[in-house]
């Protein structure tokens, strides 16, 4: 009654019908909330088939072209990886090829499977289509026929061409060359190395806790994702402070996932994808391997 009296009873139930409109409201901001992550999720689940059936098609349509083809089908006679001691053996042996003819070697570099030089196109003739496959690659080739051979550099050079009496094999393309910085960047993985040759004469490594994927829906399912991409954004930071702090060093390669590549970029004088994963010094180890690995395709 006193409550009543002095306004306060209409108070309460206005506070009352407030704080009804106000769980409303939460809960409609958390079903939306839900509607957007679930959508997220189908257009992703959608993209990730169109990605499959595109390539499915582009798949068909290869075979189908090669079905309807009267061209004579080209394979590699072999396609092997060397790395090593036996790559050194297989540039050696490259490198000993030379002729008392000025142009009896061809050496060209193909970055790309639609940027097959004419030199290269004219002398392979229907083998070219083994070329663009191989590249890029730099390609050896001599005029008796003896030597026709595609190698994938590590490092790739500018684009060039040329007939000589020996082929043009430079050893940074294919094997750790002077004193460089070799880098793995991960989302949650960082691992440095400082390299003479081959030798790593300094390492500096770390992880970062960033939380896995999140597989609930709704409100807390967006909470998580930024929180994780908070995580994966202090972790590349901290990653590119080691790098900017480089010196001393002629270059510096960086390999990594695709998603946090783009970040280090501008750090690097090389980058390249890698799917090393495990402790840093043990994946460093793994993509310093993967990295100094030519493939070999014999043409």
């Amino acid at each position: 009654m006193i409550d009543r009296l002095l306004g306060r009873a209409e108070l309460k139930e206005r506070i009352e019908t407030l704080e009804e409109e106000k769980r409303h409201l939460e809960r409609r901001a958390e079903a939306e909330e839900e509607r957007r992550s679930e959508a997220v999720a189908d257009r992703q689940r959608a993209e990730e088939r169109v990605n499959r059936l595109e390539d499915r098609i582009e798949s068909l349509e290869d075979r189908v072209e090669r079905a309807e083809s009267d061209e004579e089908t080209v394979e590699f006679r072999r396609v092997s990886d060397a790395s090593g001691g036996r790559l050194d053996d297989v540039l050696g042996r490259l490198r000993g090829v030379e002729t008392d003819d000025p142009e009896g070697v061809l050496t060209a570099f193909v970055p790309e499977d639609d940027a097959v030089p004419t030199s290269v196109a004219d002398w392979f003739g229907d083998r070219s289509r083994l070329v663009r496959r191989a590249a890029p690659a730099v390609v050896i080739a001599d005029d008796t026929g003896a030597v026709s051979v595609a190698l994938s550099p590590p490092v790739e050079p500018e684009p060039f061409d040329r007939w000589a009496a020996s082929p043009r094999l430079e050893r940074a393309w294919f094997r750790p060359t002077g004193r460089f910085a070799f880098a793995l960047v991960r989302s949650d993985t960082f691992a440095l190395g400082v390299y003479e040759g081959d030798e790593r004469v300094s390492f500096e490594g770390f992880d970062s806790d960033v939380k896995e994927a999140h597989s609930k829906g709704g409100f807390s399912q967006g909470r998580f994702e930024r929180r994780r991409e908070g995580q994966i954004d202090d972790h590349v930071k901290r990653a590119r402070e080691v790098l900017d702090d480089l010196d001393d060093v002629d270059r510096t390669i960086v390999v990594g996932e695709r998603s946090v590549l783009g970040d280090v970029r501008d750090l690097a004088d090389h980058t390249d994808v890698t799917d090393a994963t495990g402790r840093p010094e043990a994946a460093l180890d793994d993509a310093f391997r993967d990295f100094w690995t030519t493939r070999v395709y014999a043409i």
